[in-house]
């Protein structure tokens, strides 16, 4: 991987035409690292549903999210978590970058782009070192309405404002913009 790292950065110091080869390499592995992540945490989601319902599965997102994004990480050698202007988790706020990701993803959709297919992907500078960073929408689908809707029922409320008390994720519908996967790597 450091030799992968190395010839990314050769490639972006020169300019070459490499350097666009080494940016599709590192966001083909980034979606590579968000398709596992979202497979594990939907299918987390899914099967509490079956078997809970919604108020138990609010702690499959307080405590099994987490350790997914924390073992996906470990995996990957990526940073990976999930992020929202409107968090539920304050530990899910964004940074200054990725707030501008987010604002931009929301014009984005606005212009008409499919919140499916949303994605960014660039390299920043983070304390004088190279860092790839990288986003992808998460559109609001019908079951998220259940936990972060406009009209959640009771129960539910009750479990948030207990685990949540600063709980900002709720008002969505379907086809809005919960959130992000959002992945780091130094390069």
């Amino acid at each position: 991987m450091k030799v992968r790292n190395a010839v990314f950065l050769a490639c972006l110091a020169t300019g070459s035409a490499l350097a666009d080869e080494a940016v599709k390499a590192h966001v083909n592995e980034g979606k590579g690292v968000i398709k596992a992540f979202f497979g594990d945490l939907k299918g987390e989601l899914v099967k509490g549903m079956k078997q809970h319902g919604p108020v138990k599965t609010i702690a499959t997102c307080n405590t099994v999210a987490p350790s997914l994004a924390e073992a996906h990480s470990q995996m990957s050698g990526w940073q990976v978590g999930r992020t929202s202007l409107k968090v539920r988790n304050a530990d899910n706020a964004p940074d200054a970058w990725e707030t501008a990701v987010l604002n931009e993803f929301e014009a984005r959709k606005a212009a008409g782009e499919d919140p499916m297919k949303i994605v960014k992907a660039e390299v920043v500078e983070e304390k004088g070192r190279k860092v790839f960073r990288m986003m992808k929408a998460i559109p609001t689908a019908e079951v998220c309405t259940k936990c972060h809707g406009s009209d959640i029922a009771q129960p539910v409320t009750a479990k948030l404002d207990e685990l949540y008390p600063n709980d900002q994720a709720r008002g969505y519908k379907v086809g809005d913009l919960r959130g992000a996967f959002t992945l780091k790597k130094p390069l």
